[in-house]
């Protein structure tokens, strides 16, 4: 094996000022990513940031145009063969033969992985039974549904049982029962095997993900845990009041109290460093002024993304 001198052995993935080239357009710039074994990563940005192009190198579809990377200690250009075996993918464009079913799909991937019938066949049963497609594995592909297609695709990329698994947009464009299908799949996965992920849906890279990263432009502009990415966006709470009745008189009084004060229809936003809910509701009540709803208002990974690239994900 072609271990490349630093790399660590507790690392899954790891770049090397990774680059990719398109003619004139930088489309990956120097990437330097550790992503642990059996950590879940996903990696976020607008579209055309670079997430795709980054997957393709890693999987070694896409050659670099400099720098490298490599996979459980296999350099993507040196040892692409190596690096095959060991990783199962499950692209943006689903790679299904939609004329054969899902047995037929599967046992081309076993004999691509040099499996046995019979392992096949084991491994085969176990996915599809789980994600919901037994009864329908005998029906040629082009008669599923979207839903279907992008579990089958996920059984494709873990038939063989990688060690790193790559999921690009998995559940883009699904109904939310197809994707909330796939995603406890996935959930169940983690701590088993190295997954890198892309996706559109923001809640969901929040709740699953041990770290991540956004991607803007082709760099990594911010990596961290959700948590810490959303604690580190600003140093201010932030407190929603629905009331009725508010005064000019009660409005002047909070911003005697609070850095930022602010009415939009029947909504009070306050910020400031520190806010007490007990203290800011207690004094909306002392001056007669009724109130529907309180809370304090979370920063979500929404917020982090927009502040990063200024952009809505779902552009």
């Amino acid at each position: 094996m072609n271990v490349r001198v630093g790399v660590k052995l507790s690392e899954a993935i790891q770049t090397f000022e990774l680059t990719r080239h398109f003619n004139s357009l930088v489309a990956v710039n120097h990437i330097n990513l550790e992503i642990g074994k059996g950590e879940l990563f996903s990696l976020l940005g607008p579209n055309g940031a670079g997430k795709t192009t980054t997957i393709r190198m890693l999987c070694c579809l896409l050659k670099p145009t400099s720098g490298t990377a490599q996979v459980m200690g296999y350099d993507i250009a040196e040892e692409p063969f190596k690096v095959k075996e060991l990783i199962g993918v499950s692209p943006q464009e689903t790679s299904i033969s939609e004329r054969l079913n899902c047995w037929e799909n599967l046992s081309l991937i076993g004999e691509i992985h040099r499996l046995t019938s019979t392992e096949t066949k084991r491994r085969s049963q176990e996915l599809l039974e789980r994600m919901g497609l037994i009864e329908r594995s005998k029906d040629q592909v082009r008669k599923f549904s979207g839903g279907m297609k992008r579990r089958l695709s996920l059984i494709m990329a873990l038939v063989h049982d990688p060690e790193v698994l790559f999921l690009d947009e998995p559940t883009l464009g699904l109904d939310p029962q197809s994707r909330r299908a796939i995603w406890e799949y996935i959930a169940q996965l983690k701590g088993k095997k190295t997954i890198l992920l892309t996706t559109h849906y923001l809640e969901e890279a929040d709740v699953l993900s041990d770290r991540l990263a956004i991607i803007d432009e082709g760099k990594i502009a911010v990596l961290g845990t959700p948590e810490e990415l959303k604690k580190n966006l600003s140093d201010k709470q932030t407190m929603v009041i629905k009331v009725g009745n508010l005064t000019a008189e009660v409005m002047s009084g909070l911003r005697g109290r609070y850095a930022e004060v602010e009415q939009r229809n029947d909504e009070l936003i306050l910020s400031a460093s520190e806010l007490d809910f007990k203290e800011i509701t207690e004094y909306l009540y002392s001056q007669g002024i009724t109130i529907r709803s309180a809370a304090l208002k979370q920063p979500t990974l929404d917020d982090v993304f927009i502040q990063i690239t200024g952009k809505e994900l779902r552009e």
